[in-house]
């Protein structure tokens, strides 16, 4: 049998990633695996100052902090609280490469990814995380599309 110990769930708490939660929180389960959830908060390219008006970019990521603390502690559910060890873990970076970092830190055995479908031009601009991911892993990561999503063919 394939060892699982150890499952890394990056979220950005959209419908797509509470989906693919549901796998990661059933191989945790059946496989008395750790669970550890992932919220990367991105680096912000904004301007420091227009003119006389200035945005304290340290305000904008402590808001983002507080606010990514109070989803992901509400993210799992309480019976599987009861059953497997989770451990939430909220950075700031590029999001692939800050999964990818905390695949190697905590010895991951398999990543469990939503991904968004995005195809054409958003897909060229924004690329995609979980094939970012998928590429660049030190583990077998299963990739998760929302049932609902629609995906275009290209």
């Amino acid at each position: 049998m394939i060892k699982i110990e150890r499952i890394l769930f990056p979220t950005d708490f959209s419908a797509c990633a509470k989906h693919a939660l549901k796998y990661a929180l059933s191989f945790a389960a059946e496989r008395g695996a750790k669970l550890y959830v992932l919220h990367v908060i991105p680096k912000l390219d904004v301007p420091i100052g227009l003119g006389a008006v200035t945005f304290p970019v340290s305000k904008i990521y402590n808001d983002m902090e507080r606010e990514a603390k109070k989803n992901i502690h509400h993210l799992i559910p309480k019976r599987f609280l009861e059953k497997i060890k989770v451990e939430n873990i909220i950075v700031r970076g590029i999001p692939f490469l800050e999964i990818i970092k905390a695949a190697r830190k905590y010895d991951i055995d398999l990543i469990t990814i939503a991904t968004h479908g995005r195809t054409g031009i958003s897909h060229a601009f924004l690329g995609s995380t979980a094939e970012k991911v998928v590429r660049k892993a030190p583990c077998p990561v299963l990739c998760v599309k929302h049932p609902e999503h629609e995906f275009v063919l290209p």
